[in-house]
């Protein structure tokens, strides 16, 4: 599954780290240049390019939903 979301500062990466902490399944950020880093990693997360919107892929809806829901707050 894949949701396509704009992050606009450190706050919202940070959010997606600690949503993403929280899933059982894996969770991968794509950016736009084709670069993936696992959302559990902050480091990894800090080197995508967040310019363009980024997309979110997890294998369960739930997980997928809890990570995009970290971003409204």
């Amino acid at each position: 599954m894949v949701k396509q979301v704009k992050v606009s500062n450190f706050t919202e990466v940070k959010g997606i780290v600690s949503a993403a902490a929280k899933c059982y399944n894996d969770v991968g950020v794509h950016d736009m240049k084709g670069s993936i880093a696992d959302a559990k990693s902050i480091l990894g997360m800090m080197s995508l390019d967040y310019s363009n919107p980024v997309k979110i892929v997890c294998e369960d809806e739930h997980d997928l939903n809890r990570v995009v829901s970290a971003l409204k707050q």
